[in-house]
């Protein structure tokens, strides 16, 4: 594992975090990735959920963290859902354990006294929906003007929910001296315009649906009430009596 990661340069401290996350070697997106954003490069991903595109900003990000001591975030991460919010920051904070590299998720549902409380702490990444990251901009809870470096992760999903200003109005709060990360499964018209207005000669970087990390998960949904959600569960494991199951947080 160390030979796989070591190649990009990276601290013994994120080596280790990576081991005890269980990382073995990079994935295709995180083999081209990883080296140009840990020298500074603009990025754009092509790559769909489950190809390691998390770790693949994520590891730069914490990384540069130890060149950028400032008192208010230095990294800001957009999200199109609270669920992938909650999911990048918990990642974010593993990979940057060892670093003392934080972060901390904001979106809508949540306290926002909560999240303002959080953010006085001192926080080094946050990672928020668009939605509410304007808000705390609005309210001034959120400074952006030590921000270094910007994701915009599931990009076309913000552009689907309708974030497209808010997407566009982020940027320019930010210091144009800065490093600006895109991730998108696909490349529609806006997200390109985007790309091309705030973005600094990008590196462009793909993977092959062919290597997806879940290419061989067969996907399959259900409709259902929200009240008959644990007798459902529980049915499916019985008739399928799955070898091993991952249950995700149901609420």
């Amino acid at each position: 594992m160390y030979e796989r990661f070591y190649e990009f340069g990276i601290s013994d401290e994120v080596l280790n975090a990576l081991s005890d996350m269980g990382f073995e070697e990079p994935t295709q997106i995180q083999k081209i990735a990883i080296g140009p954003a840990l020298k500074g490069r603009d990025i754009i991903g092509q790559a769909q959920t489950g190809t390691g595109k998390t770790a693949a900003f994520g590891i730069p990000i914490v990384e540069r963290g130890t060149r950028l001591k400032r008192k208010n975030p230095y990294a800001v991460v957009l999200a199109p859902t609270r669920e992938l919010a909650v999911q990048v920051a918990q990642e974010l904070n593993r990979i940057g354990q060892n670093k003392g590299i934080t972060s901390v998720p904001i979106y809508g549902g949540q306290s926002i006294e909560r999240q303002i409380r959080s953010l006085k702490r001192g926080v080094h990444v946050v990672v928020g929906t668009p939605g509410r990251v304007i808000d705390h901009i609005q309210r001034k809870t959120l400074i952006l003007k030590d921000i270094g470096i910007v994701v915009l992760d599931e990009a076309d999903e913000m552009l689907n929910m309708g974030f497209i200003d808010d997407m566009e109005r982020i940027p320019k709060e930010v210091p144009k001296d800065r490093q600006t990360m895109l991730f998108s499964a696909t490349m529609p018209e806006e997200i390109v315009r985007i790309s091309g207005k705030y973005m600094r000669e990008p590196e462009k970087v793909y993977v092959d649906a062919k290597n997806l990390v879940v290419a061989k998960i067969k996907q399959i949904f259900y409709e259902i009430r929200e009240e008959d959600k644990i007798k459902a569960l529980t049915r499916l494991l019985d008739v399928e009596d799955p070898s091993l199951t991952l249950i995700p947080g149901m609420k």
